[in-house]
């Protein structure tokens, strides 16, 4: 690690099997929490290189215990946190929402790190029990249209990384590589960024992939779809900037997104969207999430026709009765 932090403090970049192979070490415990911290910080003082990117997501999805969803195609709606704005679980919630409305998802999250509640912290306060049982897993799927994988359960390596990024108590490279480590590798993914230089990673390494692909990010900081202003849009296709007119809803304001401080508070909203008890801009972000990840299923449909599916599912009680049907 001497060696690799040396280099790293002198301003040059590791490739990608450096990358990786760092990578596989630190979780086979030869570092110490010290080294170990040093090592990611790095990556708050600097951007990290598509390479490097490329490398850690490798080292990754080598150590993962694998699904396979027996071929099915299935899409997840995941941010890499880190974005500081405390908003509640819009992307756990548009991925109930997309299942209700009749499409696989295999949802990867964990739990919340730079902010209060996560993904993970949330589906327990309501209920939900982890497993990386296959069997399980496929029968949820089955079921409910939806299955959430838990990052720690099938990431079992990063147990060393655990400890320093919630002592951190901030954004690490580890929120960057996340969204890119779902188990499944599903075929659609909607991505969120938490600024928009990684968002042009994200694009560059999912071109690679051939998978399609939505990679979102908030202008004023949002590491998803938040309407409270512009939104940066990249699909396999095109770049655009998205307006919340563009969904045929209002801007809304920062506190209209927040999420509470417990996760209990976090449960309550989540429950009220389902329930449709939630107020209009709970609402309306949920189905622009919602939608543009239907959208990236079905890039021939108009954005227009997928907002009237996302919001069917919410009005007709489907995302609700498939949130019920999962937790049976």
């Amino acid at each position: 690690m001497k060696k690799t932090l040396s280099k790293l403090f002198d301003h040059q970049l590791l490739n990608r099997e450096e990358a990786r192979e760092i990578l596989l070490r630190i979780s086979r415990g030869e570092f110490n929490p010290i080294q170990i911290a040093g090592f990611v910080t790095v990556y708050n003082m600097r951007s990290v290189s598509i390479a490097e990117l490329q490398g850690f997501r490798d080292a990754l999805l080598e150590l993962c215990v694998p699904f396979d969803a027996d071929g099915q195609p299935t899409l997840d709606i995941v941010g890499t946190g880190g974005d500081g704005k405390n908003t509640f679980n819009i992307s756990t919630l548009s991925a109930v929402v997309v299942a209700g409305a009749g499409y696989k998802v295999t949802k990867h999250g964990s739990y919340g790190v730079s902010s209060s509640v996560g993904s993970s912290d949330v589906l327990i306060a309501l209920g939900y029990e982890f497993t990386n049982d296959r069997d399980h897993l496929l029968k949820q799927l089955d079921q409910a249209n939806l299955c959430f994988l838990h990052a720690p359960l099938f990431h079992p390596a990063l147990k060393e990384v655990v400890p320093v990024r919630k002592q951190l108590g901030m954004k690490t490279f580890f929120n960057m590589l996340g969204p890119l480590v779902n188990p499944v590798q599903p075929a659609y993914q909607l991505f969120g960024t938490f600024n928009l230089e990684l968002s042009r990673l994200y694009q560059y390494i999912m071109q690679e992939t051939g998978r399609r692909f939505a990679i979102v990010y908030g202008m004023d900081g949002y590491d998803e779809i938040s309407l409270t202003g512009p939104c940066k849009l990249r699909t396999n296709e095109m770049e655009r900037l998205m307006l919340p007119r563009d969904f045929g809803m209002a801007e809304l304001q920062a506190i209209d997104l927040d999420g509470g401080h417990t996760a209990a508070e976090a449960a309550r909203i989540f429950t009220n969207v389902l329930a449709n008890q939630s107020t209009e801009a709970q609402f309306n972000v949920v189905v622009a999430n919602a939608s543009t990840a239907i959208h990236c299923i079905h890039p021939d449909k108009d954005l227009e026709d997928c907002i009237v599916e996302a919001k069917e599912s919410l009005l007709s009680g489907r995302a609700k009765a498939t949130f019920k049907n999962l937790l049976n």
